[in-house]
């Protein structure tokens, strides 16, 4: 069974979605991680800030790192978010994941998302099912 930054790793390779946004990992440990992305012109919405979903996808790409990292299959059946600071083009986020509690198919992680200056700009919170299936 594939555990920690190998797992990362794979999902990662076939994450198409997180690519795109540019998204890296940083620091992977099992049932947490930190991953990162820069805030690029094409992000923003209207108003000249981040579109909330950039925070959203970070967090969620986070959570599905975090809760498949310890080499079993997971997949989130419940999120939310807050967004407390805005974002700007060119601004380094870094999203931290951890986990809070599990049981044996459950597991709660919290996901705090922070610029380059250490600000928190958001919180996210998540649960997951756990499956039957493990990472190989």
């Amino acid at each position: 069974m594939l555990k920690g930054k190998q797992v990362v790793d794979k999902m990662l390779s076939q994450d198409e979605f997180s690519k795109n946004l540019g998204i890296s990992a940083k620091e992977i440990t099992e049932n947490s991680c930190k991953i990162s992305l820069t805030v690029s012109k094409s992000m923003v919405n209207g108003f000249g800030i981040a579109h909330g979903g950039i925070t959203y996808s970070l967090a969620d790409s986070a959570l599905a790192f975090a809760s498949n990292s310890n080499g079993i299959k997971s997949v989130s059946i419940e999120t939310q978010i807050s967004h407390l600071s805005k974002v700007l083009v060119g601004d380094v986020l870094m999203a931290e994941a951890k986990l809070i509690k599990e049981t044996k198919t459950l597991g709660w992680y919290e996901v705090a998302i922070l610029n380059q200056e250490n600000k928190l700009v958001a919180h996210f919170k998540g649960t997951v099912c756990k499956t039957k299936n493990t990472w190989e």
